[in-house]
C-alpha cells in the first residue's frame, strides 16, 4: 500500500528512526586492528587464507569504509570472503543476491500491505474518523519490511554482501549509488534513513558484463585469479583437515591440470574442495586415475568438459610432484 502521490505534504507522523537532517555522529565502524597482517591473521583463524593483495584490499575496505567490489570466475572464493569478514568482525551477515529484474521493493523495503489493511479495518471497527492520523499510522516504520539493504544499514555490525551484481539491471545498479555513497536511502514516507554505522560492503560479479564505471568509482577493486598450487592446497587442508595430505595434493594439482586445458567452465576453488570431500566421503585416501575419471562430476558441470579431461593422461598429473 504505497502513498497516492497527491497526498500533498504529510501531517506530523511518526518519525524514522533517523529523520532527514546533519547526520549523526557514526559509532566506530567495524575494524580489525594490526594492518594488512592482521587481517590475515583474523581471515586465517575463520579458515579463509587471503594472499597479500586481497589482505591490504579488505584492510582499506575497513579502514577507508568503502566497498570492496571483488570480480573474478565463479567459484574463486568472492562469496566466501565476505562471510568470513563476518565471522572475522563478528558481525551478522547480511546477504543480497541480485538477478534480472530485481528492483527496490525486493532489496530495499517494501509496506507490508496484510498488515497495513488489518490496522485500517481495526480502526474503522472501532470508529476512529480522523482520516490524516489514520493515513500516518498506515505509513508508520511499524509496517516497513526491511529487505537486505535497509536491514544492513539498521543493523550493527553488519557485513552486506550484494552477490553477483553483475546479474542485476543499469537500472538497479544505479540505486545502489546513493547507498553505498551516503549509507543512507530514501523512503518517500519517512524520510531519508541513515546508518549509524556503516556496514561493510563487499559486492561480487562474475564478470557476465561489464559494471558502470559510477559503480565502480566508489569502490576499491580486487580481481581474484586462481590461486597457485601451494596456497589452493593450504586452502583445502585449512577447510578440509580430514582428508589426507596426499588426497589433497593428489586433488588440488589434478584441478590445476584442468585450469590448463580449454576448458567451457574451469573449475574453481569450491569444486577443489568439493572434489576433495567427495573423495573423502568414498573413503579414499588417495586418488589414482580411474577414481579422477569417475568422479570428475564433482569438480566439471559441463559433459563437454568432462569428456574433454577424459582425453588427459591423469595417470602422469597425478604422479607429478604435485601430485605425489
Amino acid at each position: 500500500m504505497r502513498r497516492p502521490p497527491d497526498d500533498g505534504p504529510p501531517a506530523a507522523r511518526e518519525p524514522a528512526h533517523a529523520p532527514d537532517g546533519p547526520p549523526p555522529d557514526p559509532a566506530p565502524a567495524p575494524s580489525i586492528p594490526g594492518g594488512p597482517d592482521g587481517v590475515r591473521a583474523r581471515l586465517a583463524e575463520t579458515g579463509y587464507l587471503v594472499d597479500e593483495g586481497l589482505a591490504i584490499a579488505c584492510h582499506l575496505a575497513l579502514t577507508l569504509h568503502r566497498p570492496l567490489f571483488c570480480e573474478g570466475d565463479a567459484g574463486v572464493g568472492k562469496t566466501a570472503l565476505a562471510a568470513a569478514l563476518a565471522r572475522a568482525l563478528d558481525a551478522e551477515l547480511i546477504r543480497l543476491q541480485c538477478y534480472e529484474g530485481i528492483d527496490v521493493s525486493q532489496a530495499l523495503y517494501d509496506w507490508d500491505f496484510p498488515r497495513q489493511l488489518l490496522h485500517l479495518r481495526a480502526a474503522e471497527a472501532v470508529g476512529a474518523t480522523d482520516a490524516d492520523r489514520l493515513e500516518n499510522e498506515l505509513y508508520a516504520r511499524r509496517f516497513l519490511i526491511a529487505r537486505p539493504l535497509l536491514r544492513a544499514l539498521e543493523t550493527r555490525p553488519a557485513v552486506l554482501l550484494v552477490d553477483e551484481i553483475d546479474r542485476a539491471d543499469d537500472e538497479f545498479e544505479a540505486y545502489l549509488l546513493e547507498l553505498l555513497s551516503d549509507y543512507a536511502v530514501t523512503v518517500p514516507e519517512l524520510g531519508t534513513l541513515r546508518a549509524e554505522t556503516p556496514p561493510v560492503v563487499v559486492l561480487t560479479s562474475n564478470r557476465t558484463r561489464e559494471v558502470h564505471d559510477a559503480l565502480k568509482r566508489r569502490c576499491l577493486y580486487h580481481w581474484f585469479d586462481h590461486p597457485g598450487f601451494h596456497r589452493e592446497l593450504a586452502i583445502v587442508r585449512s577447510r578440509l583437515p580430514r582428508v589426507s595430505a596426499r588426497l589433497s595434493a593428489q586433488v588440488t594439482a589434478a584441478v590445476q591440470a584442468l585450469r590448463r586445458e580449454d576448458l567451457f567452465k574451469p573449475p574453481g576453488v569450491a569444486e577443489t574442495i568439493d572434489w576433495a570431500e567427495a573423495l573423502d566421503a568414498l573413503g579414499a585416501d588417495e586418488l589414482d586415475a580411474e577414481l579422477a575419471v569417475t568422479t570428475l562430476g564433482s569438480v566439471l558441470k559441463y559433459r563437454e568438459d568432462i569428456d574433454r579431461a577424459r582425453t588427459l593422461d591423469l595417470s602422469a598429473v597425478l604422479a607429478a610432484p604435485g601430485g605425489a
